[in-house]
């Protein structure tokens, strides 16, 4: 049956306040029904500033109304797999930001669990709706660069690069914490999207930063978290990955995506420190040839702008959603696509832990064997 209108409960008021209400509200097909904050008077607060209807601060009540359709979490981590378990059990469809969970066999239960109860369940995997990566995966799949010889990432940004920036549950890896999970598990899932899956990794994780204050005295307590990241992939197709991933860094050239194959080239690359969406453009050239900015057609153009990049592709995300939510069927990125992140992040763990390369296991089995 389709809905005439997605009614939203929104999990995670950090994230959840600057981009999932307002992109819910812009969206012609949702509306933001309920919010979830521990703290009650909190939750009655952003309720009020943003004419939400209802407001608590017990999930199990809140997914029972009767007029929530759907729950998006923004929250840490850590709180993920509870979560996602009370809005599936409920049967409500679930928006999930990343990284999924605190481990592979987490986000597979809650995959069958979606699958289970009928419920439609994505990720916010939001490069995939970013106009310069469609373009970018568009050329790909035309085979511009021909057959793939080495693929190289830098994604370094200066978010943590501050040591006195203080410590919370991003400095502890029992939490999910840490640079692989904020941006790896991106890079895990575009490179499956954009290249192919991943048959083998070696990784080190690396804590530049090892001690930050605690915000009510001051002290200075450990960091077991990551905050740079290096790997080596060998794809499924054969083609080396090198990818760097760090937190802590004052870089001009924040996102850079390389390409290079015996046909030509492509770049993909952004140095806005600022904002992860906006300032992507696209470069490529054929095999010797000097690289060319190559334009973005305007039929892949947001059709709305906004300050905070992030908001038009979540809006993006957020339509898919609803389409799936329509026809009944999952839609990608789904939590499957999150199960697939989350795997390759407990093997970086694995990999860093051994000092070894690490096989990455079969999916479809990994899947089934629940």
């Amino acid at each position: 049956m389709t809905l005439s209108n997605v009614n939203v409960a929104v999990v995670g008021t950090g994230f959840g306040q600057k981009i999932h209400i307002p992109g819910f509200q812009a969206h012609p097909r949702t509306q933001v029904v309920a919010v979830y904050h521990r703290d009650l008077e909190k939750a009655k607060a952003i309720a009020s500033a943003h004419n939400i209807p209802h407001a608590g601060d017990n999930l199990e009540q809140i997914v029972t109304l009767s007029d929530v359709d759907a729950v998006s979490i923004s929250t840490p981590p850590f709180l993920h797999y509870e979560m996602a378990k009370t809005v599936l059990q409920a049967g409500k469809h679930l928006l999930l930001e990343k990284p999924t969970a605190l481990s592979a066999t987490q986000a597979r239960e809650l995959h069958n669990m979606a699958i289970d109860v009928g419920a439609i369940a994505t990720m916010d995997f939001e490069f995939r709706f970013v106009p310069a990566w469609q373009k970018f995966a568009e050329l790909l799949a035309e085979g511009y660069v021909g057959e793939k010889r080495l693929i190289k990432i830098d994604w370094l940004v200066s978010s943590r690069a501050d040591a006195s920036r203080p410590w919370n549950w991003y400095a502890r890896k029992d939490q999910g914490g840490g640079a692989l999970g904020a941006v790896g598990s991106h890079a895990f899932d575009y490179i499956s999207w954009l290249f192919a899956p991943v048959q083998r990794l070696c990784a080190q994780l690396i804590t530049g930063i090892p001690f930050r204050p605690v915000p009510e005295t001051g002290e200075m307590k450990a960091v077991d978290a990551d905050d740079t990241c290096t790997l080596m992939l060998l794809l499924a197709d054969g083609t080396p990955c090198q990818v760097c991933i760090s937190s802590v860094v004052y870089a001009s050239r924040t996102h850079w995506i390389e390409v290079y194959g015996d046909r030509g080239t492509l770049v993909l690359g952004s140095d806005n420190q600022k904002d992860y969406v906006h300032g992507f453009r696209l470069w490529g050239a054929g095999a010797g040839k000097s690289l060319a900015e190559i334009e973005i057609p305007n039929h892949l153009l947001f059709p709305q702008n906004y300050t905070d990049g992030r908001l038009a592709p979540f809006i993006r995300v957020v339509d898919n959603w609803v389409k799936g939510i329509d026809a009944g069927k999952a839609v990608t990125p789904s939590l499957r696509e999150g199960v697939y992140s989350q795997l390759l992040m407990d093997l970086t763990h694995q990999s860093h832990e051994t000092g070894c390369w690490v096989d990455v296991p079969d999916f479809d089995q990994f899947l089934a064997n629940s």
